[in-house]
């Protein structure tokens, strides 16, 4: 059954569109359209954008958003917007304070035009100079006045949840969940939002593309790829984490079904393993083929199986951040 965010049914799955703009090769509307549109097809209507998701220029993925919902404006209340913001675009530090917040969502809604609402807007990581409760209640006022659905949280802590839960309602929280990243599970994030009833919404579900399989040393990422600059992915950690890459696609070859029915599967089952918790992943892709192996990925698993990855997890060290030491010190805040 369909949960609603920002009063919109959204799917067990939901779909990230930062690789389409945020990436060396900017993907054509000519490819994207019919993935985004596919993606809506198959009940992914939870979509997840960014106000800085583009290379050279930031607003990319606004502009792919504004043109793809002006092109199919039938879809544009069918489907969940939730935009990253918050941040100064040019060195993309956090910004927190009600000018900064305001002058985000505004920026946004500009670049989105008539062609779609903004339901939800989150800060892309919590602004340490600023408390979270000036920075909610900002966005508390910009929601009443109409400019935004619902308001989401990104790589928060337990505590800044609660805080901010007290200001005002909270849509989502928006956070790394995977195979390779379990943090949330062992630092109160997953259990406080099911306590509080917020969904939970899972990005890079299949660890950057790591746990396909797929990337098998550093040559296989394309020249000028983020992940290059992230300590997971450097010529010293790389090999030594392909060990759980290795140990997943093993299970998933005899369960019979692909590592990524196998990552996403095991992030879904969550949902049984903790009362109250929503978890919605959000695999990107640029290709039909890609969107429609994600998308129809869930697969029955049982306790004993999740059990036993969860037993692979814990015997296998992740060397490397998520990101690098400057940015790492923003997460969980």
């Amino acid at each position: 059954m369909a949960i609603k965010i920002a009063g919109i049914p959204v799917g067990p799955l939901g779909f990230g569109l930062m690789g389409l703009t945020w990436r060396p090769k900017i993907t054509s509307d000519e490819q994207a359209f019919p993935v985004m549109k596919k993606a809506i097809e198959l009940g992914a209507t939870f979509f997840n954008s960014g106000e800085f998701y583009g290379t050279p220029e930031p607003t990319l993925n606004l502009q792919l958003v504004n043109r793809f919902f002006t092109k199919y404006p039938e879809y544009k209340d069918k489907v969940c917007l939730s935009v990253k913001g918050g941040v100064h675009l040019k060195t993309l530090a956090p910004d927190g304070s009600p000018e900064g917040v305001r002058t985000s969502v505004m920026n946004t809604l500009k670049y989105l035009g008539d062609a779609k609402k903004l339901d939800i807007f989150e800060c892309g990581r919590v602004d340490p100079k600023v408390p979270i409760e000036t920075t909610m209640g900002e966005l508390k006022k910009i929601m009443e006045e109409g400019l935004i659905g619902g308001i989401s949280l990104s790589e928060v802590g337990e505590e800044s949840i609660r805080r901010a839960a007290k200001v005002a309602p909270i849509s989502a929280v928006e956070i790394e969940y995977s195979m390779w990243c379990v943090d949330a599970a062992e630092n109160g994030v997953l259990q406080t939002c099911a306590e509080l009833k917020i969904p939970v919404i899972a990005y890079s579900p299949l660890g950057r593309g790591f746990l396909t399989g797929q990337i098998r040393s550093r040559a296989d990422i394309p020249a000028g790829d983020m992940r290059l600059f992230f300590e997971r992915f450097s010529e010293e950690n790389l090999p030594i984490n392909l060990k759980l890459a290795d140990e997943v696609v093993e299970l998933a070859k005899a369960k019979g079904v692909t590592p990524a029915q196998l990552a996403l599967s095991w992030i879904k089952k969550h949902e049984e393993k903790l009362p109250g918790l929503t978890i919605i992943p959000i695999p990107g892709a640029t290709t039909l083929e890609r969107v429609e192996e994600n998308l129809t990925s869930i697969v029955p698993m049982s306790d004993d199986e999740f059990a036993k990855i969860g037993e692979i997890i814990k015997s296998i060290e992740i060397k490397g951040g998520r990101y690098n030491t400057h940015a790492e010190a923003l997460l969980w805040y």
